[in-house]
Protein backbone atom coordinates (compact mmCIF):
# COMPACT_ATOMS: atom_id res chain seq x y z
CA UNK A 1 0.00 0.00 0.00
CA UNK A 2 1.41 3.83 -0.77
CA UNK A 3 2.83 4.94 1.85
CA UNK A 4 0.28 7.84 2.01
CA UNK A 5 -2.25 5.65 3.03
CA UNK A 6 -2.44 4.40 6.99
CA UNK A 7 -3.34 0.73 7.87
CA UNK A 8 -6.97 1.93 8.79
CA UNK A 9 -8.07 -1.46 10.79
CA UNK A 10 -4.62 -1.64 12.77
CA UNK A 11 -5.05 1.96 13.87
CA UNK A 12 -8.53 1.40 14.60
CA UNK A 13 -8.35 -1.21 16.89
CA UNK A 14 -7.61 0.56 20.34
CA UNK A 15 -10.89 2.39 19.54
CA UNK A 16 -12.63 -1.30 18.91
CA UNK A 17 -11.23 -2.26 22.15
CA UNK A 18 -12.19 0.95 24.50
CA UNK A 19 -15.98 1.02 22.75
CA UNK A 20 -16.50 -2.14 23.30
CA UNK A 21 -15.44 -2.44 26.83
CA UNK A 22 -17.63 0.81 27.09
CA UNK A 23 -20.61 -0.78 25.75
CA UNK A 24 -20.00 -4.08 28.02
CA UNK A 25 -20.12 -1.91 30.88
CA UNK A 26 -23.50 -0.09 30.04
CA UNK A 27 -25.23 -3.13 29.98
CA UNK A 28 -24.08 -3.75 33.10
CA UNK A 29 -24.87 -0.49 34.96
CA UNK A 30 -27.74 -0.25 32.76
CA UNK A 31 -29.51 -3.31 32.08
CA UNK A 32 -32.17 -2.80 28.78
CA UNK A 33 -34.54 -6.38 28.95
CA UNK A 34 -35.52 -4.90 25.42
CA UNK A 35 -32.13 -5.52 23.78
CA UNK A 36 -30.19 -8.80 23.23
CA UNK A 37 -26.97 -7.43 25.22
CA UNK A 38 -24.43 -9.82 25.40
CA UNK A 39 -23.99 -13.56 26.18
CA UNK A 40 -19.81 -14.33 26.98
CA UNK A 41 -20.45 -17.42 24.48
CA UNK A 42 -21.75 -15.80 22.34
CA UNK A 43 -19.35 -12.75 22.35
CA UNK A 44 -16.33 -15.05 22.45
CA UNK A 45 -17.60 -16.71 19.18
CA UNK A 46 -17.55 -13.44 17.50
CA UNK A 47 -14.23 -12.42 18.96
CA UNK A 48 -12.37 -15.67 17.27
CA UNK A 49 -14.38 -15.66 14.37
CA UNK A 50 -12.78 -12.00 13.89
CA UNK A 51 -8.96 -13.25 14.44
CA UNK A 52 -9.68 -16.42 12.42
CA UNK A 53 -10.59 -13.94 9.21
CA UNK A 54 -7.57 -12.23 9.82
CA UNK A 55 -5.55 -15.42 9.36
CA UNK A 56 -7.96 -16.55 6.13
CA UNK A 57 -8.33 -13.08 4.97
CA UNK A 58 -4.69 -12.90 4.47
CA UNK A 59 -4.34 -16.47 2.49
CA UNK A 60 -7.32 -15.59 0.18
CA UNK A 61 -5.62 -12.11 -0.67
CA UNK A 62 -2.31 -13.51 -2.61
CA UNK A 63 -4.46 -15.04 -5.18
CA UNK A 64 -6.90 -11.90 -5.72
CA UNK A 65 -4.50 -8.90 -5.67
CA UNK A 66 -2.59 -11.33 -7.98
CA UNK A 67 -5.61 -10.85 -10.22
CA UNK A 68 -6.44 -7.11 -9.17
CA UNK A 69 -2.67 -6.48 -10.40
CA UNK A 70 -3.07 -7.90 -13.66
CA UNK A 71 -6.54 -5.87 -14.14
CA UNK A 72 -4.69 -3.09 -13.21
CA UNK A 73 -1.79 -3.60 -15.44
CA UNK A 74 -3.82 -4.03 -18.50
CA UNK A 75 -5.90 -1.39 -17.95
CA UNK A 76 -5.13 2.14 -19.75
CA UNK A 77 -6.61 3.98 -17.12
CA UNK A 78 -4.89 5.48 -14.26
CA UNK A 79 -6.48 7.72 -10.76
CA UNK A 80 -3.96 9.39 -8.93
CA UNK A 81 -4.23 9.22 -5.45
CA UNK A 82 -4.93 12.38 -4.11
CA UNK A 83 -6.94 14.22 -1.21
CA UNK A 84 -10.01 14.82 -4.08
CA UNK A 85 -9.64 11.74 -5.64
CA UNK A 86 -9.91 9.51 -2.18
CA UNK A 87 -13.69 10.69 -1.70
CA UNK A 88 -14.74 9.60 -4.99
CA UNK A 89 -12.73 5.80 -4.68
CA UNK A 90 -14.64 5.71 -1.72
CA UNK A 91 -17.93 6.41 -3.20
CA UNK A 92 -17.31 3.99 -5.66
CA UNK A 93 -16.19 1.26 -3.32
CA UNK A 94 -19.02 2.12 -1.24
CA UNK A 95 -21.34 1.29 -4.40
CA UNK A 96 -20.13 -1.74 -5.42
CA UNK A 97 -19.68 -3.04 -1.93
CA UNK A 98 -23.87 -2.29 -2.02
CA UNK A 99 -24.03 -4.88 -4.84
CA UNK A 100 -21.80 -7.46 -3.34
CA UNK A 101 -23.56 -6.96 0.08
CA UNK A 102 -26.76 -7.54 -1.87
CA UNK A 103 -25.57 -10.02 -4.42
CA UNK A 104 -24.27 -12.33 -1.20
CA UNK A 105 -28.15 -12.58 0.42
CA UNK A 106 -29.42 -13.35 -2.85
CA UNK A 107 -27.08 -16.42 -4.17
CA UNK A 108 -27.16 -19.01 -1.77
CA UNK A 109 -23.14 -19.80 -2.30
CA UNK A 110 -22.15 -16.68 -1.70
CA UNK A 111 -24.92 -16.30 1.50
CA UNK A 112 -22.80 -19.40 2.63
CA UNK A 113 -19.92 -17.07 3.07
CA UNK A 114 -21.66 -13.95 4.64
CA UNK A 115 -24.25 -15.95 6.73
CA UNK A 116 -21.28 -16.20 9.62
CA UNK A 117 -21.74 -12.55 10.15
CA UNK A 118 -25.41 -12.36 11.00
CA UNK A 119 -25.43 -16.24 12.66
CA UNK A 120 -25.40 -14.74 16.16
CA UNK A 121 -28.72 -13.95 17.92
CA UNK A 122 -27.01 -10.92 19.66
CA UNK A 123 -26.21 -7.21 18.36
CA UNK A 124 -23.14 -5.52 19.98
CA UNK A 125 -20.35 -4.37 19.30
CA UNK A 126 -18.77 -8.07 18.93
CA UNK A 127 -21.59 -8.94 16.07
CA UNK A 128 -19.19 -6.33 14.03
CA UNK A 129 -16.28 -9.38 14.51
CA UNK A 130 -18.43 -11.97 13.76
CA UNK A 131 -16.66 -11.99 10.07
CA UNK A 132 -16.31 -14.98 7.10
CA UNK A 133 -13.63 -17.62 6.64
CA UNK A 134 -14.16 -17.76 2.87
CA UNK A 135 -13.92 -13.83 1.20
CA UNK A 136 -13.28 -15.42 -1.60
CA UNK A 137 -16.65 -14.72 -3.30
CA UNK A 138 -16.17 -10.82 -2.50
CA UNK A 139 -13.27 -10.18 -5.28
CA UNK A 140 -15.38 -10.00 -8.52
CA UNK A 141 -17.54 -7.64 -7.60
CA UNK A 142 -14.81 -5.10 -7.62
CA UNK A 143 -13.21 -5.88 -10.24
CA UNK A 144 -14.24 -2.88 -12.67
CA UNK A 145 -12.77 -0.65 -10.10
CA UNK A 146 -9.49 -1.80 -11.04
CA UNK A 147 -10.34 -1.38 -14.33
CA UNK A 148 -11.25 2.18 -14.30
CA UNK A 149 -7.69 3.09 -12.85
CA UNK A 150 -8.44 2.65 -9.06
CA UNK A 151 -4.73 1.21 -7.68
CA UNK A 152 -5.70 -2.28 -5.31
CA UNK A 153 -3.98 -0.58 -2.85
CA UNK A 154 -6.54 2.51 -3.11
CA UNK A 155 -9.17 -0.05 -3.23
CA UNK A 156 -7.48 -2.07 -0.28
CA UNK A 157 -7.96 1.58 1.77
CA UNK A 158 -11.41 2.14 0.81
CA UNK A 159 -12.46 -1.28 1.87
CA UNK A 160 -10.68 -1.07 4.89
CA UNK A 161 -12.33 2.20 5.91
CA UNK A 162 -16.03 0.80 4.91
CA UNK A 163 -15.51 -1.69 7.48
CA UNK A 164 -14.19 0.64 9.99
CA UNK A 165 -17.06 2.50 9.89
CA UNK A 166 -19.79 -0.41 9.98
CA UNK A 167 -17.91 -1.40 13.73
CA UNK A 168 -20.24 1.23 15.38
CA UNK A 169 -23.22 0.55 13.80
CA UNK A 170 -23.75 -2.74 15.73
CA UNK A 171 -25.57 -1.58 18.46
CA UNK A 172 -28.46 -1.16 20.19
CA UNK A 173 -27.69 1.25 23.16
CA UNK A 174 -27.76 3.85 20.39
CA UNK A 175 -31.20 5.02 19.13
CA UNK A 176 -32.19 7.01 15.94
CA UNK A 177 -30.36 9.79 14.97
CA UNK A 178 -31.12 13.18 13.76
CA UNK A 179 -33.21 12.47 10.23
CA UNK A 180 -30.43 14.21 7.76
CA UNK A 181 -28.20 11.56 8.85
CA UNK A 182 -30.57 8.73 8.89
CA UNK A 183 -31.50 9.90 5.59
CA UNK A 184 -27.90 9.64 4.16
CA UNK A 185 -25.89 7.20 5.82
CA UNK A 186 -25.75 3.79 7.32
CA UNK A 187 -26.34 4.25 11.20
CA UNK A 188 -27.36 1.47 13.81
CA UNK A 189 -31.18 1.72 13.42
CA UNK A 190 -31.04 0.99 9.79
CA UNK A 191 -28.25 -1.85 10.64
CA UNK A 192 -30.46 -3.53 12.73
CA UNK A 193 -33.04 -3.89 10.05
CA UNK A 194 -30.50 -5.70 8.71
CA UNK A 195 -29.26 -8.12 11.13
CA UNK A 196 -33.03 -8.96 11.83
CA UNK A 197 -34.84 -12.37 11.05
CA UNK A 198 -38.53 -10.99 10.63
CA UNK A 199 -39.89 -11.37 7.52
CA UNK A 200 -40.22 -7.65 6.83
CA UNK A 201 -36.71 -6.88 7.43
CA UNK A 202 -35.09 -9.93 5.64
CA UNK A 203 -32.73 -8.92 2.67
CA UNK A 204 -33.05 -4.85 3.58
CA UNK A 205 -30.29 -2.63 4.08
CA UNK A 206 -27.37 -3.53 2.40
CA UNK A 207 -25.29 0.25 2.63
CA UNK A 208 -22.03 -0.25 4.00
CA UNK A 209 -20.93 3.50 4.98
CA UNK A 210 -24.31 5.44 2.55
CA UNK A 211 -27.64 4.27 3.36
CA UNK A 212 -28.34 5.89 -0.51
CA UNK A 213 -27.83 2.94 -2.68
CA UNK A 214 -30.56 0.95 -0.65
CA UNK A 215 -33.25 4.30 -1.09
CA UNK A 216 -31.90 4.49 -4.64
CA UNK A 217 -32.65 1.00 -5.39
CA UNK A 218 -35.78 -0.15 -3.09
CA UNK A 219 -34.02 -2.23 -0.71
CA UNK A 220 -34.44 0.18 2.18
CA UNK A 221 -36.81 -0.46 4.92
CA UNK A 222 -36.69 1.77 8.48
CA UNK A 223 -36.79 0.12 11.65
CA UNK A 224 -40.58 0.40 13.23
CA UNK A 225 -41.03 -3.22 15.01
CA UNK A 226 -38.36 -4.46 17.74
CA UNK A 227 -35.79 -6.77 15.79
CA UNK A 228 -35.05 -10.11 16.17
CA UNK A 229 -31.61 -10.96 15.88
CA UNK A 230 -29.74 -14.13 14.24
CA UNK A 231 -31.24 -16.27 11.27
CA UNK A 232 -34.73 -17.82 10.09
CA UNK A 233 -33.05 -21.20 11.17
CA UNK A 234 -30.18 -20.39 14.09
CA UNK A 235 -27.56 -22.52 14.31
CA UNK A 236 -27.40 -24.06 17.68
CA UNK A 237 -23.46 -24.05 18.32
CA UNK A 238 -20.61 -21.80 19.49
CA UNK A 239 -18.12 -23.90 17.35
CA UNK A 240 -16.47 -21.36 15.34
CA UNK A 241 -15.30 -24.11 12.48
CA UNK A 242 -19.13 -25.27 12.45
CA UNK A 243 -20.41 -21.45 12.37
CA UNK A 244 -17.83 -20.60 8.97
CA UNK A 245 -18.82 -23.82 7.62
CA UNK A 246 -22.48 -24.74 8.23
CA UNK A 247 -24.15 -23.86 5.22
CA UNK A 248 -21.68 -25.05 3.17
CA UNK A 249 -22.25 -28.41 4.41
CA UNK A 250 -26.09 -27.89 4.29
CA UNK A 251 -25.53 -27.25 0.12
CA UNK A 252 -23.61 -30.31 0.10
CA UNK A 253 -26.15 -32.50 1.62
CA UNK A 254 -29.10 -30.66 -0.87
CA UNK A 255 -26.80 -31.42 -3.70
CA UNK A 256 -26.64 -34.90 -3.14
CA UNK A 257 -30.68 -34.98 -2.51
CA UNK A 258 -31.67 -32.91 -5.49
CA UNK A 259 -33.44 -35.10 -8.44
CA UNK A 260 -31.44 -33.95 -11.11
CA UNK A 261 -28.95 -30.97 -12.56
CA UNK A 262 -31.78 -28.11 -12.79
CA UNK A 263 -32.40 -28.67 -9.04
CA UNK A 264 -28.44 -29.25 -7.93
CA UNK A 265 -27.75 -25.61 -10.10
CA UNK A 266 -31.07 -24.03 -7.93
CA UNK A 267 -29.54 -25.32 -5.10
CA UNK A 268 -26.11 -23.60 -5.37
CA UNK A 269 -27.03 -20.29 -7.61
CA UNK A 270 -30.85 -19.09 -6.27
CA UNK A 271 -31.68 -17.87 -3.33
CA UNK A 272 -30.93 -19.47 0.41
CA UNK A 273 -34.87 -20.67 0.77
CA UNK A 274 -35.34 -21.71 -2.86
CA UNK A 275 -37.39 -24.84 -2.93
CA UNK A 276 -37.59 -26.60 -6.04
CA UNK A 277 -41.02 -26.37 -8.00
CA UNK A 278 -43.43 -29.98 -7.14
CA UNK A 279 -43.08 -32.09 -9.27
CA UNK A 280 -46.58 -32.42 -11.43
CA UNK A 281 -48.09 -36.03 -10.17
CA UNK A 282 -49.52 -37.64 -13.75
CA UNK A 283 -52.91 -39.25 -12.92
CA UNK A 284 -52.81 -43.38 -13.23
CA UNK A 285 -53.58 -44.48 -16.88
CA UNK A 286 -57.02 -46.40 -17.18
CA UNK A 287 -56.58 -49.62 -17.78
CA UNK A 288 -56.70 -50.98 -21.85
CA UNK A 289 -60.06 -52.52 -21.62
CA UNK A 290 -61.21 -49.18 -19.64
CA UNK A 291 -60.00 -47.00 -22.32
CA UNK A 292 -61.06 -49.01 -25.14
CA UNK A 293 -64.98 -48.35 -23.48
Amino acid sequence: MPSSLPDVVLWSIPAFVLLTVIEMVSYRLHPDEDAAGYAAKDAATSITMGLGSLVFDALWKIPIVALYAAVYELTPLRVPILWWTLPLMLLAQDFFYYWSHRGHHVIRILWACHVVHHSSRKFNLTTALRQPWTTWTVWPFYVPVIACGVHPAALAFCSATNLVYQFWIHTERIGKLPRPVEFVFNTPSHHRVHHASQGSYLDRNFGGILILWDRLFGSFVPETDPCVFGLTKNVDSYNPLRVATHEYAAIARDVRAARGWRERGGRIFRGPGWQPAEQPVEPPRPAPELADR
